[in-house]
């Protein structure tokens, strides 16, 4: 069982800063846990992660108290199911465009009496080790913490529906994916795009809930925090590795 920090902070009011890792290498989580990053976002919808190879990245995750959250491919039970069990300490949804699929996401990660989520003492129940199984569901419940893509027009026009959903805790707007909704793709910073940012900030606030974004650097970072978002996840574990690499040899050559 686990006390989830990236819950609590977002609770208080704090931003949070992490990223996502798209490569099964326990070592970077490592690294972005020493670097002091809250938390990684373990992504099985894009790249080539399965539900199995996040184990060791949430074992490395939680080694070094970064809290672990799985961005699942789709929002089906059974895959939410498996992805908290092997032990993520959340899960991210894409696509979660009206409030029936988000209430079904929130069934989907509680157990009885706030869900539907299968009972298994696998991983996230230490193996069937826990001293209380009640225990260990209230524990799961209370500390999962639930975050929903908003990435298009689709999503954007029910919000404040799904932002009305007691038990989901962040909405993350994914700006590439609503610029391509609006049909300006990859200008994250449109007017549009800001428009939709500024949606979120206001649903999320008068919901009581957290908003969250992607930003591709921490410049951006700084400026999305400033504006009033709190899940903010910087780049990619794939693209930081890239520039750093290409920044050097252009040094060198």
């Amino acid at each position: 069982m686990f006390k989830n920090k990236l819950k609590e902070k977002l609770k208080n009011g704090d931003p949070a800063i992490g990223t996502f890792i798209m490569t099964n290498c326990p070592d970077l989580v490592e690294i972005v846990g020493i670097c002091g990053y809250d938390f990684v976002v373990l992504d099985t919808e894009h790249g080539p992660l399965s539900i199995e190879s996040t184990i060791n990245l949430i074992r490395a995750a939680e080694l070094k108290g970064v809290t672990p959250i799985t961005r699942v491919t789709e929002a089906s039970a059974s895959t939410i199911l498996r992805s908290l069990d092997v032990g993520a300490h959340g899960i991210q949804v894409p696509q979660v465009n009206d409030s029936i699929t988000a209430e079904m996401v929130v069934k989907a990660s509680k157990y009885h009496p706030d869900g539907i989520r299968g009972a298994a003492l696998a991983r996230s129940g230490e193996y069937g080790m826990v001293s209380s199984t009640l225990d260990y569901f209230k524990t799961e419940n209370e500390e999962t913490l639930i975050v929903v893509h908003c990435e298009n027009a689709e999503g954007l026009a029910d919000l404040e529906n799904i932002a009305a959903i007691p038990d989901v805790d962040v909405i993350f707007l994914g700006p590439f994916d609503m610029s391509q909704s609006m049909g300006v793709p990859g200008e994250i910073y449109h007017p549009k795009v800001e428009a939709a940012a500024e949606k979120v900030l206001k649903a999320t606030k008068a919901a009581g809930k957290a908003a969250g974004i992607f930003v591709t650097d921490g410049d951006q970072a700084k400026r999305r925090i400033e504006q009033g978002f709190q899940y903010i996840t910087i780049n990619v574990d794939t693209t930081l590795f890239a520039k750093a690499y290409k920044n050097e040899l252009v040094k060198a050559k």
